[in-house]
């Protein structure tokens, strides 16, 4: 064999192990310094299929946050440590991959029943896995963007196994919030002459009204209607891929996974609005909300929240703030949450 010959057969072999490297590499969440912490990444089976739960905290003596993350499908482990490294200080946080959602999406699994009410049921189930495991009563429920939608359903139906219910980006009647971001981004774009951009919504006007379709997320974006004191910190496919939780492989799960759940889970939503099943909650509940969110627009998320009977209830604005409040105002969504419902003793 020939010098050349020899270093194609190098090069050829070195690319195939470093893309297998790549594409399987062991991921893992960092430790975590403290008096008693907790630091896991682990594949639970629950109601028949695996669920990746990661599990941080210093002290597993503090309360247990269980957090929801939208999409649908759309997980934020790759990022969760570094938007919630705050909160580990003194609460407990579990995220976890929603059924057919990133690392819980399994290639040749049967999706066929997915909805709302089995994403419920598997939360149950999650819910009292983690009571279990960390020796809890109750957990406190945090659902953000489309993961309000399944936790305030979960919260309805039981109260008994949360100590509060927090929904950030909540959704609520999707056609009414759906008009608000269609109104604020054509505003917008008419501000900024993008004729373009004022094309594209004119066109769309007519289905948004009707409910049938939703303000382009790019527009919205593009408008500060996502984020505003922050880049948007949904994880791009590298970035999932060179993270600690996620590898190449993962990566692939979460684009079929978010591709798949949209088309099925975003309909639901918009044909079963969340006002029309939910008008009372037994338990502590709050709406944090951007006043400049219209991804789940803020004023939506108020007139159902204002619908909603509970003896121990408060909307919670955030003037700077889009879609991610808890993120891009941390500091003071975690001062808020020590406040709430860390007891502090004399």
């Amino acid at each position: 064999m020939n010098k050349m010959k020899k270093t194609g057969l190098w090069l050829g072999v070195t690319t195939l192990t470093l893309s297998l490297v790549v594409l399987y590499f062991a991921t893992w969440t960092p430790k975590i310094k403290g008096t008693n912490p907790i630091h896991v990444l682990e594949q639970v089976k629950i109601n028949v299929t695996g669920h990746e739960i990661m599990i941080r905290g210093q002290d597993l003596d503090n309360p247990v946050i269980l957090y929801l993350h939208g999409g649908p499908g759309a997980s934020e482990l790759p990022y969760a440590k570094k938007h919630q490294d705050l909160l580990e200080s003194q609460f407990t946080i579990v995220n976890y991959d929603q059924r057919a959602s990133g690392k819980s999406y399994h290639f040749f699994e049967d999706y066929s029943n997915l909805s709302a009410d089995v994403l419920v049921e598997d939360l149950l189930a999650v819910t009292d896995y983690i009571t279990q495991r960390l020796g809890k009563k109750k957990v406190i429920l945090i659902g953000h963007s489309y993961g309000t939608y399944i936790g305030t359903l979960a919260a309805h139906r039981a109260p008994d196994r949360y100590e509060a219910y927090i929904g950030i980006g909540q959704m609520a009647d999707t056609q009414q919030s759906e008009t608000d971001g269609w109104n604020y981004v054509m505003e917008q774009a008419q501000l900024a002459d993008n004729h373009e951009d004022i094309n594209q919504l004119e066109q769309i006007y007519e289905p948004i009204k009707q409910g049938q379709a939703f303000t382009p997320r790019d527009i919205v974006k593009r408008y500060g209607g996502a984020s505003r004191l922050m880049d948007s910190p949904d994880t791009s496919f590298l970035g999932m891929t060179f993270s600690h939780e996620y590898n190449m492989l993962d990566a692939i799960r979460y684009n079929k996974g978010i591709i798949y759940s949209q088309e099925i889970l975003i309909r639901e939503a918009m044909s079963r609005p969340l006002p029309s099943l939910i008008t009372k909650l037994d338990l502590p509940f709050y709406f944090v909300m951007g006043d400049y969110d219209f991804m789940t627009s803020a004023h939506a998320a108020k007139v159902f929240f204002d619908q909603i009977e509970g003896k121990q209830k408060e909307f919670i604005a955030y003037k700077n703030s889009a879609h991610y409040p808890h993120y891009e105002e941390k500091l003071k969504f975690f001062d808020w949450m020590v406040d709430t419902f860390i007891k502090q003793t004399p």
